[in-house]
């Protein structure tokens, strides 16, 4: 008999583009799990920055309470994101939320406004990155990410790349490992939900999964970009690897052979929580726990329709 699918971890990244942190259960909201990227670090225009172009961000660490990954916890005065960095002194970041407004910041497609998190913050990412940064957090109160319509009309999300969660297997990664000159951990590829018991890129053709009461949506096939060559360790970007190696077996080209190729290599799956089929009637917990069981409701017929 085969072994359930289970959940082997979870992770939230409280800033974009840095350091995750691993978690024993997360609470589920529309636009991806609490806490995960709420904030996001921007240059002396508003405009986001990432791995991209500033690799050390993966050094960047940030530690929140314990109890801030329970349900309905509030934070009080006494709340703060710890953030770290190598060479750099503790920063406190309270969790409440901050009187400052910053307008005009903005993140690929989108721009707005954002909470600034104030002169101390903004001092320590400009002496961290060398370059004039500041830190703000999401205004969910006033602002809206959407998702790409065309995939999943209706979500948003927050600091996300474009949608609210990345759920990727730890088959997938072992398969990966056994093709690459050297093996690469699972924090290149900076998912969110790590699966265990799954057959490799299994995940890729889950249309709809259900975890306790949750319901969640494949909407895409995550493509790459070259944040999974950055080393998370030491923030030293990689020439080719892993991305030429799944190049050679995860590419359009390969996948989707029907389709024009784009050069796009996939790994993992994106996906939203789809509330509307979620029963809240009877207050039902929106905590996942790592353990927890995984149904995979429905799936796609072949990688060939994966929507990428």
């Amino acid at each position: 008999m085969e072994e359930a699918l289970k959940i082997q971890s979870l992770v939230i990244y409280p800033i974009k583009s840095c350091r995750g942190i691993a978690v024993p259960q997360a609470t589920v909201t529309h636009t991806g799990f609490q806490w995960d990227r709420y904030w996001l670090v921007v240059n002396s225009k508003g405009r986001a920055y990432t791995q991209r172009v500033e690799p050390k961000l993966a050094l960047v660490e940030s530690e929140l309470p314990n109890e801030a990954f329970l349900e309905d916890w509030e934070p009080t005065k006494d709340s703060f994101l710890v953030v770290n960095a190598p060479g750099m002194s503790p920063l406190k970041i309270p969790l409440t939320k901050p009187s400052s407004v910053a307008e005009g910041v903005s993140m690929w497609e989108w721009s707005g406004s954002a909470f600034d998190e104030g002169e101390e913050a903004a001092q320590w990412f400009s002496d961290y990155l060398g370059k004039q940064s500041r830190l703000v957090r999401f205004k969910k109160e006033t602002e809206t990410r959407p998702s790409p319509p065309e995939f999943a009309a209706g979500y948003s999300t927050t600091f996300a790349d474009m949608f609210p969660f990345l759920v990727a297997s730890q088959a997938s990664l072992d398969q990966l490992n056994t093709l690459l000159p050297e093996p690469v951990p699972i924090n290149r590829f900076r998912p969110n939900i790590l699966v265990d018991n799954c057959d490799p890129f299994g995940e890729d053709l889950w249309d709809e999964i259900k975890i306790n009461d949750l319901v969640f949506q494949g909407v895409r096939l995550c493509s790459r970009c070259k944040v999974p060559t950055v080393n998370q360790e030491t923030g030293v970007p990689g020439a080719a690897e892993p991305t030429e190696t799944l190049m050679k077996f995860r590419s359009d080209n390969v996948l989707m052979p029907d389709k024009k190729a784009r050069g796009k290599v996939f790994f993992g799956k994106e996906m939203v929580w789809n509330w509307n089929l979620t029963n809240t009637e009877d207050k039902g917990k929106k905590t996942i726990k790592v353990g927890d069981t995984i149904s995979v409701i429905r799936k796609i017929p072949s990688r060939a329709e994966a929507a990428a």
